[in-house]
């Protein structure tokens, strides 16, 4: 059989399927879990592992306290991993298909009001790094980007004319999303103030590499305390809003799975469930017969 390693499967992920930092960072913890454990149980050969090994894994885990939602995503690597190791030759099959964790309760994002978002993306654009800030806010409430999809965003992947941004995401699947008037001003205001070359990163880190993921994160945490929002405030809080906000608006969940690049739609329905809240909040306050007596 072919030698592939468990450090080929990730270099897989990270090259070819364009897996973030994070999500490459979990997924290696949990195949050094998986070693760690086969080792314990003087397992030698992955191409031994029986379903029944990954089911006793699995239970340990459990035993050791991991929720629902952590065994999943170990048996997620796992299972990624030994397709990979299927494909290429390397084992006989992969016996972690069709093997489920225990099922986790959905946890619902949290989001920021309209009011809120605009208070963020207002930033003052006269510092050093005003404009840079005010864009790149804009960009991710206005086109739902994720993070990974902002860092690597370059000049010639937005259509400023016709407000448009193509957007390589998971699975290496291109989206073209919609930029919004104040994220073309924005952006047109940032590109003037550098004129920067058509491929260079819209949003330039240190040696004009693209900028960082943990930049970011620690920029707009910076910014959220700066406009006194004192919640915890995070990249992919704004691409919850701009989900929630236009699913509000507009009751379209198709279209809103489009431009989010969910491959399934099951993935996109908990923001119904944020909707239903809303409206759920608005009946118990204007219906007559839903206020509860004092």
């Amino acid at each position: 059989m072919a030698v592939v390693t468990q450090e080929d499967y990730l270099r897989y992920l990270e090259v070819e399927r364009q897996y973030s930092p994070h999500t490459l960072s979990n997924y290696r913890r949990d195949l050094v879990a998986f070693a760690d454990w086969m080792h314990n149980e003087a397992l030698t050969e992955i191409a031994k592992i029986t379903t029944e090994d990954l089911r006793r894994f699995i239970a340990a885990e459990h035993r050791r306290g991991l929720s629902p939602r952590s065994l999943q995503r170990r048996l997620s690597a796992l299972r990624g991993m030994l397709k990979f190791l299927s494909d290429r030759g390397a084992i006989a099959g992969n016996v972690a298909r069709g093997l489920r964790a225990p099922k986790a309760g959905r946890k619902l994002p949290q989001t920021l009001d309209a009011d809120e978002m605009t208070r963020l993306v207002e930033v003052a654009t006269d510092g050093p790094l005003g404009l840079r800030d005010r864009a790149m806010l804009e960009l991710l409430y206005s086109s739902g980007l994720r993070l990974s999809e902002l860092c690597g965003l370059r000049w010639d992947q937005l259509d400023l004319a016709d407000g448009l941004v193509r957007v390589l995401g998971k699975g290496r699947k291109t989206r073209i999303v919609p930029v919004g008037r104040p994220a073309r001003e924005a952006l047109e205001q940032w590109q003037q103030s550098n004129s920067p070359a058509s491929d260079a990163p819209v949003f330039p880190g240190r040696g004009g590499a693209p900028i960082g993921p943990r930049a970011v994160q620690l920029r707009l945490r910076q910014l959220a305390q700066q406009q006194g929002l004192w919640k915890r405030v995070y990249p992919h809080l704004l691409r919850h809003s701009f989900a929630s906000h236009l699913l509000e608006s507009s009751g379209d969940l198709r279209g809103v799975q489009e431009l989010l690049g969910h491959a399934d739609i099951a993935t996109t329905q908990i923001y119904t469930h944020l909707d239903f809240q809303h409206l759920a909040k608005v009946y118990d306050a204007a219906h007559p017969r839903a206020r509860r007596k004092s």
